[in-house]
């Protein structure tokens, strides 16, 4: 497990450094399944950063509650000066680590991951979605975006050394060990979803996927 993480320090600049290395990518990929979203009624967002998602969300969805989790004091403190004083009062932040956080007792229909799942172990990945999915409702979707391993050897290659030099960059900033990119299809996959549509950007290095809960499960007790 990383351990003593501090994002805190990305938190201002993290906005234009992304845009810097990225440009406005990694908000199209955040942003692609905006328009599918307008009928969720409760969501749990993981580590969504300054906000900039969340607001959208809230203006495409005006019905929509909203549990945020980041580990990052800092980081909420931008997401909530990012709000109006309507969208705060439909949004509750939790400043926790994800990986031992327990969700309140409420039934999501929305659960989104924007590069979040790079930050964790496939021990952690697996044991996050194990705790998760007794919260989520039947047919729940699960909003991704992540970096991926582009197709091609020159390109896989390539792709390999950027996210390679993007964990050291990480692993000197905030203190994360993870070093490779988890295996969360296979994680999602094994407790009952599928993949329901995907796009790719720079070459297949940024994706953006939406998947649908069907494993037609009951609601279980949550344990913690």
């Amino acid at each position: 497990m990383s351990r003593s993480l501090n994002f805190d320090l990305l938190a201002r600049p993290y906005r234009w450094l992304e845009y810097l290395t990225f440009g406005r990518a990694l908000e199209r990929c955040r942003f692609y399944f905006l328009p599918t979203l307008t009928d969720a009624r409760q969501a749990l967002v993981f580590g969504d950063g300054d906000g900039r998602f969340l607001k959208r969300l809230l203006a495409v969805n005006p019905g929509l509650q909203a549990d945020v989790v980041d580990i990052s004091p800092a980081m909420l403190r931008l997401l909530h000066e990012r709000l109006t004083q309507e969208e705060r009062e439909r949004v509750t932040l939790h400043q926790a680590d994800a990986r031992i956080f327990a969700p309140p007792e409420k039934t999501y229909d929305l659960v989104v991951t924007h590069f979040f799942f790079d930050c964790l172990f496939e021990t952690e990945l697996a044991a996050l979605v194990d705790r998760f999915t007794p919260r989520l409702a039947p047919g729940a979707r699960w909003v991704v975006s992540e970096f991926a391993l582009p197709p091609g050897c020159l390109s896989a290659m390539v792709g390999k050394a950027l996210i390679s030099w993007l964990y050291w960059a990480f692993r000197v900033t905030t203190g994360l060990q993870v070093r490779t990119l988890p295996d969360h299809a296979r994680e999602l996959q094994e407790v009952g979803f599928e993949r329901a549509e995907e796009r790719q950007w720079l070459g297949g290095l940024l994706v953006s996927q939406l998947w649908h809960d069907n494993s037609s499960k009951s609601m279980q007790p949550f344990v913690t």
